[in-house]
């Protein structure tokens, strides 16, 4: 059997592309997984911060800016003053009460006269109080006249006393020569032992007598200088107690304490007046002060004697804060300013005059005009415009003094800025504005 062998195949190479032998195969190049993870976030977030920005937000609102007022912080002049809406009332003002209740019988003067001090405005009649007053009258009478009686006894009681006196000093003088003349003839015999014995003891009984009255004088001018005084000081307390009776009876006739002018006096006859009642008042005439009623704000800051002006028909007059009354009733308390050099002529009681108080000394400051955006803020931040015009951005500053024009700044602000001064009604709790032109 024959084998017949068949050549083995060899594999043959693919024919080479035209060219082929020229080209050479180059790798590309990428970027890291990490690069572009990087690359992929920054695009994000710059897409979310852009579409944040230009995205109404709850905290942002967008502002017409024909319903706002902008202004520019400045440097200048401050000064420190507040202006004041003062009414003319009279320096001093005595009010006319019915001391005792009664009725009207007859009235001398009319609301708005001008009366002298003690001139008589009306009379007052009181059937009861009279009677009263006449039953008093007569009973302290009795008792002065009883206390006059005691005193007249006990000066007589002292008269007697001094008699009594006068009368031992005699019996004892007496007595005393009396046994000087017998005590020489005693000793020789021309006088009896017994007649001697008996002027002897005369002249003891007179020592030991005037002795015991003068002990007894004594005693009896301390008590009696002791009653005596007793029974004047209550003789001065019923003429007071008196006098008090009669003053009563004759606050029925009213009269005007001071001099001045009547006003608030509409009494008529026949009508009754209750006890304290207020009939009127005398106001001072021609002599006038400012009462100014201040915001509470500036209550730490008025002092008295802080000067204040009032301009009058083309004249200034000078001022002084003469009371202040801390008392706060709606937001503010009141203040009175009295002139220091004349008051202006015709000024009528009620009247409203214009007054500026200075608080302090001008000061070179960073200003701001003063604006209602104040109240609603308290001066702890406002709204600054941005230098495009295009916002108003919410900032913290800190504010000082203020005046009607303008608003100190100590903080926050420099000047060239601008700021909203108009009120925050209805946008205070945004921190951002968008300003639309219109």
């Amino acid at each position: 059997m024959s084998v017949v062998s068949m050549p083995s195949e060899t594999p043959r190479a693919a024919a080479p592309t035209s060219g082929g032998a020229m080209d050479r195969v180059v790798a590309r190049k990428t970027l890291p997984l990490r690069a572009k993870i990087a690359l992929g976030a920054a695009g994000a977030i710059a897409l979310i911060g852009t579409a944040w920005y230009y995205m109404p937000s709850s905290n942002s609102q967008t502002l017409p800016t024909d319903r706002i007022v902008v202004s520019t912080v400045s440097q200048g002049r401050f000064d420190d003053f507040l202006p004041l809406r003062a009414r003319v009332t009279p320096l001093i003002t005595v009010y006319l009460d019915a001391i005792e209740g009664g009725r009207v019988e007859e009235v001398l003067v009319e609301d708005g006269a001008t009366v002298q001090k003690g001139q008589l405005l009306a009379r007052l009649s009181n059937a009861e109080l009279q009677l009263s007053v006449l039953a008093r009258q007569t009973e302290v009478t009795q008792q002065l006249n009883s206390m006059r009686s005691q005193e007249l006894a006990l000066s007589q009681n002292r008269l007697t006393n001094n008699r009594a006196m006068l009368e031992a000093d005699l019996d004892l003088k007496k007595a005393q020569r009396q046994y000087e003349r017998e005590a020489p003839l005693a000793a020789r015999g021309f006088v009896a032992g017994r007649t001697f014995a008996d002027t002897r003891d005369d002249l003891s009984y007179q020592r030991d007598r005037r002795a015991v009255l003068a002990r007894t004088q004594q005693t009896d001018e301390r008590l009696q200088t002791s009653q005596l005084a007793q029974l004047r000081a209550s003789a001065e307390t019923l003429q007071s107690s008196l006098g008090v009776a009669r003053a009563s009876l004759e606050a029925l006739n009213l009269r005007a304490p001071v001099a001045g002018t009547v006003s608030a006096f509409s009494i008529q006859v026949g009508q009754s007046m209750a006890r304290g009642e207020r009939l009127g008042q005398i106001d001072s005439p021609g002599r006038n002060k400012l009462v100014a009623g201040i915001d509470e704000f500036y209550l730490p800051r008025v002092q008295l004697g802080q000067t204040a002006t009032v301009d009058w028909n083309g004249k200034s007059y000078r001022m002084k804060v003469a009371k202040i009354y801390p008392t706060v009733r709606n937001g503010q308390f009141e203040i009175d300013l009295q002139f220091l050099d004349g008051e202006p002529p015709q000024i009528q009681r009620g009247q409203t005059l214009q007054a500026k108080l200075t608080l302090g000394d001008p000061v070179r400051a960073r200003l701001i005009p003063n604006g209602s955006f104040y109240n609603d803020t308290g001066g702890a931040w406002v709204f600054v415009v941005t230098p495009d015009g295009g916002e108003a951005v919410k900032r913290a500053v800190r504010l000082g003094r203020r005046n009607a024009d303008y608003i100190e700044i100590l903080d926050g602000l420099e000047p060239g800025e601008q700021v909203l001064t108009s009120p925050y009604t209805g946008f205070a709790d945004k921190d951002r504005l968008v300003l639309e032109k219109k």
